[in-house]
């Protein structure tokens, strides 16, 4: 019994080491030395000085291109052909492309309530409707990249309502093309309610809406507002309309860098309404473009109140305003009050019009009117130069702006045991996508003058959302850096290693916040570490940047802090993230208008300002 024993035991023991070597011989054969992320490993352990743990999170990042794959683009790349297998490459290495069609709905003559639809092209719907409401309501919201297209939506209808409400709230990139919209129709209304609030990327296009319209009321509410970066552009927009009422209350408000272009407005038409009510106001440098609006018009009244009201600095053109119109009524009441001044230029503004009637009331500073109109207009409280200063009377009080996101900065103070705070969305709302092997991203065009390349690559149509994603990368990248920092766009992990061992030198470690639990909640500080003792460090920051491959904007700034603390949930103390945040010690080459300030008061050089390291971005320091 005892030999039978130590029989089975030894097979068992033999079978249980054979198991475990063809195992590893398994997992070694998994991992390939072919692959991209043996190759940035490789990369790791030929320019990392230290063996610490490899970040997972960053070699994750790697390109998922099988080495066949690879040497295929990398091939085309340099051939200049990878536009001719687009699709391919897109799907192959994990890329942001948009190019996908999407399915279309048309005609219909019934009501309809759109609610949670996502991604849809409207052809001709509603068209010739006779009375009827069609609702778009929580329509494509939380999602990374919305799409929209009514074409010749509600044309030549009669007394047809839209409704469009909490349409693609909280995306990444919305794209929505409104062409010919209720143009030639009679009654009705359109009502766009909270339209693409909190967007990272709006990108809007109203060609021909309401063009040759009768009192077909439209009504914009809470439109793009808390958004980041974006633009919308009215082209024709009630052009030879007839009593076409429209309302913009609180448009852009609270935004971030929110380009419009009215060109044609309103051009032509007859008892014109137009009323821009609380219009980019609390917004961050918003830029507005007015060409040709209400030229030519009979009788229309355009009212601006509160337009870019505490907003932080902006810029408005008029150009050709009211041109040749007749009894044209315009009245400005607290425009332009900017905290930061801001520039706007009128030329042409009512040239050639007949009993105009223009009023400028507590209208803002520093202002240029270039062959305006000379009779029927007044200026009551205008902000005019302050020559015994030497300078533009400023603006007193202290502003409201809320486009800063509540708890994205707070103070050093807050890094201790037990304090309660709120964490901030630091969710990445981006698209997931891969870095490109050096080999391949080494040989794409990276420039503004190489622009028409890079869109011909990437399919990329004049005026699309996708040119507008490329532009915005570009300009960020190339743009000079700021006082004291050292910048550099990178599109290959080998890049970004390269760029933090040419600052912080080779001994270095990269640290990002674990999850994203806790986002938008209150949450209790647990154990807090400083790193480098809690002293003022160098550090290297990377911020992910929309493009259709992975890219980092990564940076150097001086006098930092860094800190890793435990993330406790408030009611039961226990462990549920681990946070990185850096504290901002210099302060003093900021803009007065940061943020950071309007959130926490005070001013460039006067506090530290710290902030989380967000979902896959992430920051370098020497290791300890």
């Amino acid at each position: 019994m005892d030999k039978k024993f130590k029989l089975n035991r030894t097979i068992i023991l033999f079978s249980f080491l054979f198991l475990s070597a063809l195992s590893r011989s398994v997992s070694l054969a998994k991992e390939s030395p072919l692959t991209a992320r043996a190759s940035l490993i490789r990369y790791w352990n030929e320019h990392i000085s230290n063996n610490l743990p490899k970040p997972s999170f960053l070699l994750s990042k790697a390109s998922p291109l099988s080495i066949v794959h690879s040497a295929y683009f990398t091939k085309l790349a340099s051939q200049k052909a990878l536009s001719s297998h687009l699709s391919s490459f897109c799907s192959s290495a994990n890329l942001f492309c948009l190019f996908d069609e999407k399915e279309t709905i048309t005609s219909s003559k019934k009501d309809a309530n759109f609610g949670f639809y996502t991604n849809k092209q409207f052809d001709n719907y509603g068209g010739s409707r006779l009375g009827g409401v069609d609702m778009f309501k929580n329509y494509s919201n939380g999602i990374n990249f919305a799409t929209g297209s009514f074409s010749r939506y509600s044309r030549s209808s009669t007394d047809h309502h839209e409704d469009f409400t909490s349409y693609a709230d909280d995306g990444n990139v919305a794209n929505a093309n409104f062409t010919s919209y209720a143009s030639s129709g009679t009654g009705g209304s359109g009502e766009f309610k909270k339209y693409l609030a909190r967007v990272n990327v709006p990108d809007l296009r109203f060609t021909s809406y309401d063009s040759d319209g009768n009192n077909h009321k439209m009504s914009f509410s809470n439109y793009v507002d808390d958004t980041n970066s974006g633009d919308e552009a009215f082209v024709s927009y009630a052009k030879n309309g007839n009593g076409v009422p429209l309302d913009f209350t609180s448009y852009g408000n609270t935004s971030n860098v929110i380009g419009s272009s009215f060109s044609g407005y309103s051009e032509l038409g007859n008892g014109a309404n137009d009323s821009f009510k609380g219009y980019g106001g609390n917004a961050n440098n918003p830029s507005n473009n007015f060409k040709n609006y209400g030229a030519g018009g009979n009788s229309g009244t355009d009212t601006f109140v509160n337009y870019r009201d505490s907003a932080n600095a902006g810029t408005d053109t008029f150009q050709s305003y009211g041109r040749n119109s007749n009894s044209e009524k315009t009245n400005f009441v607290n425009y332009g009050k900017s905290f930061n001044e801001g520039i706007d230029t009128f030329k042409e503004y009512s040239k050639g019009a007949k009993g105009q009637s223009l009023g400028f009331k507590i209208y803002g500073v520093n202002n240029t009117f270039k062959d305006y109109a000379k009779n029927g207009v007044t200026f009551a409280l205008y902000s005019k130069p302050d020559s015994s200063k030497g300078g533009e009377k400023k603006i007193s009080g202290k502003p409201v702006n809320n486009w800063v996101e509540e708890a994205k900065f707070f103070r050093e103070a807050m890094l201790k045991e037990g304090t309660v705070m709120k964490m901030p969305d630091i969710r990445d709302k981006i698209p997931k996508r891969s870095f490109l092997p050096r080999a391949i991203s080494s040989k794409l065009p990276f420039s503004t003058t190489e622009l028409s390349e890079i869109k011909q690559i990437f399919h990329a149509l004049d005026n699309s959302t996708t040119e507008r994603v490329i532009t915005n990368a570009l300009g960020e990248c190339e743009r000079p850096a700021s006082k004291r920092e050292t910048k550099r766009c990178v599109g290959s992990v080998e890049d970004m290693i390269d760029f933090a061992a040419s600052v912080l030198g080779r001994n270095v470690v990269v640290r990002t916040t674990e999850n994203v639990v806790g986002s938008k909640q209150n949450v209790m500080i647990g154990k807090v570490k400083g790193i480098n003792g809690g002293k003022v460090t160098k550090s290297v920051s990377c911020h992910q940047s929309l493009y259709p491959y992975l890219l980092y904007y990564c940076h150097s700034v001086p006098k930092v802090k860094v800190y890793v603390a435990d993330i406790l949930d408030v009611e039961s103390k226990t462990k549920i993230n681990y946070g990185v945040a850096i504290c901002h010690i210099d302060t003093s080459a900021w803009s007065p208008g940061h943020g950071a300030f309007v959130a926490l008061g005070s001013g460039p050089g006067l506090i530290e300002v710290c902030h989380w390291i967000f979902e896959n971005d992430m920051t370098w320091t020497v290791a300890d």
